[in-house]
């Protein structure tokens, strides 16, 4: 089936306007991009972001448009100049918002370039000596026999690219022994829990703020053959339900991972330790260059042990060792 992408430009104040009008005139199902909006979700995200791509930034720039979709059949010309005409009509009554130009672009869009485009994006990625992360609808070859991480990313963070992720995972790569007990709190996709599994970890339970984390991780878990008797994923904030802190640190872990940003890692750093093992290692990333010593402290003001720290872009990972 075949789509006609509508694309209106307005402007900020009457983008909420616009909005309205279209429902009541039988558009219910569209998606609104605007520059303020992005900066407001920013600013009220702040603890869980450190860095914002910059062509994402840029391409948000004066943006105030809303996109809606019509089946591409026989009826769309007629669709097309009822939406252009009230378009016109919108303009001339709220004239004193300025509400921009309201022009209408169309553009064709097929189901499958919704449903499939954003997976050339992806590719397998060789990681450390061993590893190779790939999206689970690719066969790459595989002739050095590396330790294969399925993965279906979906919209969550957690896919291998990033550097803070690579670096967490090449630290598994170098510490995991076989039998050892991990806790990933932030799993995100599970990719760490998953590899750290598969490089022989006995256990692993991945714990997000997000509830769409948890089904993700449970997924990936699965595709590469990891039951519940190994891997567990769980909703949960253990900064702040100090609860569910206690009951998930019984036993103890052999490795905590926190592959987030340094304005949460430094808050979960006094909590840490009750995760730990005697030698247990925390190793975390996702924190920038410039917040690296400061996240440093915070570790070494609960009294881990800095082990090591690693670099990779304008990105740290730390590794410290529970006494």
């Amino acid at each position: 089936m075949q789509w006609l992408e509508l694309t209106i430009q307005t402007a900020p104040n009457a983008i909420d306007l616009v909005a309205a009008n279209l429902t009541m005139l039988g558009f219910d199902s569209f998606i609104i991009d605007d520059e303020s909006d992005f900066h407001e979700f920013l600013e009220e995200n702040r603890q869980y972001w450190d860095y914002v791509d910059e062509d994402l930034a840029k391409s948000m720039e004066g943006l105030s448009q809303i996109r809606l979709y019509v089946e591409d059949g026989p009826q769309a010309p007629e669709q097309i100049s009822y939406l252009r005409d009230q378009l016109a009509l919108m303009k001339a009554q709220y004239a004193e918002l300025n509400p921009g130009p309201l022009s209408l672009q169309c553009e064709n869009v097929r189901d499958e370039d919704w449903e499939n485009n954003w997976k050339q994006y992806y590719q397998p990625i060789p990681i450390g000596k061993r590893l190779l992360v790939v999206p689970q609808w690719l066969e790459p070859e595989n002739p050095e026999g590396r330790v294969k991480v399925l993965l279906d990313p979906g919209m969550i963070f957690g896919t291998g690219a990033h550097a803070s992720t690579q670096m967490c995972m090449k630290e598994l790569e170098a510490h995991l022994r076989g039998g050892e007990r991990v806790i990933d709190l932030g799993s995100g996709s599970g990719i760490l829990s998953i590899t750290a599994l598969l490089l022989g970890a006995q256990t692993a339970i991945g714990v997000d703020i997000d509830p769409k984390a948890e089904d993700i991780a449970r997924e990936n878990a699965a595709i590469n053959g990891l039951g519940a008797d190994r891997f567990t994923a769980c909703t949960g904030d253990v900064i702040g339900n100090k609860d569910q802190m206690k009951a998930l640190s019984v036993g103890g872990y052999d490795i905590v991972l926190a592959n987030i940003v340094a304005d949460v890692i430094i808050p979960l750093a006094p909590v840490v330790p009750h995760f730990m093992k005697d030698g247990a290692r925390f190793i975390c990333s996702g924190i920038l260059n410039t917040r690296l010593q400061e996240v440093i402290d915070a570790i070494e003001a609960v009294g881990l042990c800095i082990e090591s720290t690693d670099s990779m872009d304008d990105w740290c990972r730390i590794t410290a060792r529970h006494p």
